[in-house]
């Protein structure tokens, strides 16, 4: 049910926390309001900043696959976080409008769908885009980004995961995986140093 009135938004951090068995978490998110911006704004961010004041949460976020609407949040309310899904990565920076306001009014972002649901997660770019088969432009794009990678003795989803680390809105990225060694690959890649002369080659392409 989708319900981003003040009290569902209440009743669903109390059953949540119920479940948890927890006084309360760090970050409510506002999750997908897209349909229903306009509510979300007046009536479920109101009522998750009085559970911030009362101590119930420590933050208040909105979570979304676009960002069109997470720029109203950023715009007209205090809201803290915003986690954008897809929207900065190698292959569509359209955030970008986004993250300059988050990063002038002090809100930060959690970076998600870094790989744009798998297209970028492993080094022969293939599988989805956004959730769908991914086009063939959008495959070639990402293989000529791949190249460039193995110049710099770069893998493909390390560069994913680093990019958009690289703009000073973004506080950390979310990186999903299916299995523990997915998580601990994820994490040796990101420990890897990614020379700063792939962004200006990449740069340099057209490819970013």
């Amino acid at each position: 049910m989708w319900d981003f009135s003040a009290g569902g938004v209440r009743t669903s951090l109390a059953e949540s926390l119920d479940r948890l068995g927890l006084p309360g978490v760090d970050i409510a998110f506002i999750h997908d309001p897209d349909d229903h911006a306009d509510q979300a704004i007046k009536e479920a961010y109101p009522a998750l900043a009085e559970l911030r004041a009362e101590g119930r949460i420590r933050a208040v976020g909105v979570g979304m696959n676009q960002w069109q609407v997470p720029l109203r949040f950023v715009r007209e309310t205090d809201i803290d976080v915003v986690m954008l899904a897809g929207r900065y990565t190698l292959l569509d920076q359209s955030g970008l409008p986004l993250l300059e306001e988050c990063a002038r009014r002090g809100v930060k972002v959690l970076a998600a769908g870094v790989f744009n649901s798998g297209l970028l997660a492993t080094h022969e770019p293939g599988g989805t885009f956004d959730y769908l088969p991914a086009p063939e432009h959008v495959v070639a794009k990402a293989r000529r980004i791949a190249a460039v990678c193995e110049r710099h003795g770069v893998t493909l989803p390390q560069a994913a995961m680093a990019f958009p680390l690289r703009h000073p809105a973004v506080a950390t990225i979310v990186v999903g995986a299916r299995s523990p060694q997915e998580v601990r690959e994820n994490a040796a890649l990101r420990a890897r140093p990614v020379p700063d002369e792939l962004w200006e080659d990449l740069a340099s392409e057209g490819l970013l």
